[in-house]
């Protein structure tokens, strides 16, 4: 028996390791169940602790692997010590590794942990759930669900049902059907493999059908890329090059009703620059076009800051952020601390959020659901913009992360979001990936990163309500306490019973 505990530990140490292949760059979706499949088998018959571990093997596995650009943004760009940078980037592996090591430690308490019944039903329902906690609990980081692996597969058809969460629970569906399949006799075997079929041709026929209506109205846009690097940008000889370069490239915008510059373009306060914006909007307006751009401003109460997107215009129109990144942006630290990140040169001020439930702002004819970067890992937050709001703007400076992985990932979950709302995606990095994402969640066109560029492009609005728009997370999370519910009765009340 300890023999196979420790055989279990590698197998799926090594299972998580591979699991971030299935996500972008590298697109592989069809690793995400077998690597989770491999994971389930190896809960099989365990006890709730030693679940617990085989469990954390995993998740600390594909953490490191998927989110180790945590390292690069806090030391290479944050200018943190290696040795601190390092324990705070594997502390937030080891968090996250450990939802699912509870994960496995519910499903091995509460229920049976071996069989069709843990495979397809327990080990799935309670994935997602925790999956769902993690996504909010202490601000949320929702990095790396199971669902955002298959934005390129059958199984995206099923965004705009239940989201990323219900995408979730058929790739660990998926994962549970693999299972079976691997270890029951001929005659099972054929039966499962026919459920199997059955679930991913229902994400076939869903990604076919259209929840959306476009408006008919042809939006021309820019997407603007300075690609100002994160560690120049700040430096004040690099503020006058940065000025006339968002200015060339907007000249290159000529004949766009909307010209998108991405988060905090400008190295500098909004009411510091509003002359040199003005002029802005003048020469935007006399090519027929309005400038959208991401910027840093006083809060209006004082005291503080805001990362706001504003609309330039007579009469600006701002969207302030609201989620907002935590030890980035907002510093949950007593004052010693931050008096300590002061003298280390780190940032240590609290940038202040905006309010909840912001409409859409209105851009050049359409309304807009704007998020800035982090924000649009959030789906459910953006649900009150729609059905009112005719398309999604995103604005975002992934250039913290340098040449990593980080950013097509953070494309990656933008895909999400356009297919969950049926709407188009536009979105500008600073440093890159920008592009735009149609209804669907396809990329139709981006540019190369770290290239001062301009995409130049056409879309419609969307109208409409996808019924992950009606009801949010609220299906999935209640579809999966009441399975949930009905195997933890049938576990207490009629196996056990019998055993």
């Amino acid at each position: 028996m300890r023999l196979r505990y420790k055989y279990n530990l590698l197998v799926s140490f090594l299972a998580g390791s591979f699991l971030p292949l299935a996500y972008s760059p590298f697109d592989f979706f069809w690793i995400a169940p077998l690597c989770y499949a491999v994971l389930f088998y190896s809960w099989s018959s365990l006890s709730p602790s030693r679940t617990f571990w085989c469990g954390f093997s995993f998740g600390c596995a594909s953490f490191f692997s998927g989110i180790h650009w945590v390292y690069v943004s806090i030391h290479d760009f944050g200018q943190l010590h290696p040795f601190a940078a390092a324990v705070l980037t594997l502390a937030l592996v080891m968090i996250l590794a450990s939802y699912i090591a509870l994960t496995g430690w519910i499903a091995a308490y509460w229920f049976p942990n071996d069989g069709p019944c843990a495979w397809i039903g327990v080990f799935p329902a309670v994935w997602v759930l925790v999956e769902w906690l993690r996504g909010w609990f202490l601000s949320g980081f929702g990095w790396l669900s199971a669902g955002y692996s298959q934005t390129d597969s059958w199984l995206i058809g099923f965004a705009p049902i239940g989201g990323v969460y219900l995408i979730s629970w058929m790739v660990l569906l998926t994962a549970g059907f693999i299972v079976c399949v691997a270890t029951y006799a001929s005659r099972k075997r054929m039966v499962v493999a026919s459920c199997l079929g059955i679930l991913w041709a229902i994400g076939l026929l869903l990604s076919k059908l259209s929840w959306g209506d476009p408006t008919g109205r042809l939006l021309t846009v820019s997407l603007v890329q300075g690609a100002v690097p994160q560690d120049l940008k700040w430096r004040p000889e690099q503020f006058e090059p940065s000025l006339e370069l968002y200015q060339r490239l907007t000249e290159d915008s000529a004949g766009s009703r909307l010209i998108l510059w991405p988060e905090a373009a400008i190295p500098a306060l909004y009411n510091t620059v509003e002359g040199f914006l003005e002029g802005v909007h003048d020469r935007a307006s006399e090519l027929g076009g309005t400038v959208a751009l991401g910027i840093l401003r006083d809060s209006p109460e004082g005291g503080s800051l805001q990362n706001s997107l504003v609309v330039l215009g007579e009469d600006p129109r701002f969207y302030n952020k609201r989620h907002l990144v935590p030890y980035g942006e907002v510093f949950p630290v007593p004052s010693f601390m931050r008096r300590w990140l002061r003298l280390m040169n780190l940032p240590y001020t609290d940038i202040v959020a905006g309010e909840p439930n912001q409409l859409p702002l209105e851009i050049a004819g359409e309304k807009a659901a704007v998020t800035i970067c982090y924000e649009d890992l959030f789906g459910a937050e953006q649900l009150h913009y729609f059905p009112d709001a005719s398309l999604i703007v995103n604005v975002s400076n992934d250039a913290w992360f340098g040449n990593t992985i980080a950013p097509h990932q953070h494309l990656q979950i933008a895909r999400m979001r356009s297919a969950e709302v049926s709407r188009y995606t536009l979105r500008a990095a600073n440093t890159g990936i920008s592009g735009v994402i149609d209804p669907r969640g396809r990329i139709v066109a981006n540019l190369p990163q770290f290239e001062p560029n301009v995409l130049n492009t056409a879309i419609q609005g969307y109208t409409g309500k996808t019924p992950y728009v009606l009801w949010g997370n609220y299906l999935v999370v209640i579809s999966v306490l009441m399975v949930l519910f009905t195997q933890f009765l049938v576990t207490k009340f009629i196996i056990r019973p019998e055993t």
